[in-house]
């Protein structure tokens, strides 16, 4: 695994107005992610960890501060660049799948690639692979409603990976599962993790799902407050960052 950031947060605020009150969700918040990395960010409702999530994947702008996603500097761009690069660069995992229940697993897994200038046979070959790694081809076919709620994550997945993203990001990703899908879909992100590099962070609350990471960190009133490598002791080392000069 390289050692080099495919993620870099400097000095990063969040806030929101509510009415003439300034809510203060991230404060000074400094982060670097290793390219191929499993990282899962952990917290009380709150925290700021989902916020954080939605930074980096360029769903939402920080207050202040930077935020740089292997080449660029996301936190400059307009909303249509912002927009582009996203199609191309970030893959979603959302806790409830967000499948649209008109379509066919390879219907939904295609939404993303129809957004990309590609030949209708580059997509099928695109979505035909994604949905082999997450072992649902032979359910190509089903619409949502005739798929477990596990064969439903996959397709999910599929549909994350299908544009070969820079990052996958998952917010609460087994939060509706029952316990043994759970463990087969975290073992199918770490599967993906190892064997095509990708880069994955996740939110979640459960800390059997943040214990199959290589890192977790804790957040706490909008501040990274310890970080754990599963396995070993904790680092309770305030690790929010000073601004630089």
């Amino acid at each position: 695994m390289s050692l080099a950031p495919i993620v870099r947060v400097e000095n990063v605020c969040k806030s929101f107005r509510r009415g003439s009150e300034q809510i203060d969700v991230l404060m000074n918040l400094s982060l670097d992610v290793p390219e191929g990395e499993f990282l899962a960010l952990m917290g009380p409702s709150g925290s700021g960890k989902t916020t954080l999530l939605n930074l980096i994947a360029g769903l939402d702008r920080p207050t202040s501060g930077v935020i740089r996603v292997g080449p660029e500097t996301i936190s400059d761009m307009s909303e249509a660049r912002l927009a582009r690069w996203r199609t191309r660069n970030v893959g979603f995992v959302f806790q409830f799948y967000n499948l649209l229940p008109v379509l066919t697993a390879y219907e939904n897994v295609e939404l993303p690639l129809l957004l990309l200038p590609m030949s209708k046979a580059m997509r099928k070959q695109q979505v035909t692979t994604a949905l082999d790694l997450v072992g649902l081809s032979n359910r190509m076919n089903h619409r949502p409603g005739q798929l477990s709620g596990g064969q439903q994550q996959r397709v999910g997945i599929a549909r994350a990976i299908v544009t070969d993203p820079t990052l996958i990001v998952a917010d609460e990703p087994t939060g509706d599962l029952d316990t043994r899908s759970a463990h087969e879909i975290l073992d199918l992100m770490v599967e993906l993790k190892n064997s095509l590099n990708k880069t994955i962070l996740m939110v979640t609350h459960d800390p059997k799902a943040a214990s199959r990471a290589e890192r977790i960190l804790h957040l706490e009133k909008g501040q990274l407050v310890s970080e754990t490598v599963p396995g070993a002791p904790a680092l309770d080392s305030r690790i929010t960052s000073e601004p630089t000069a």
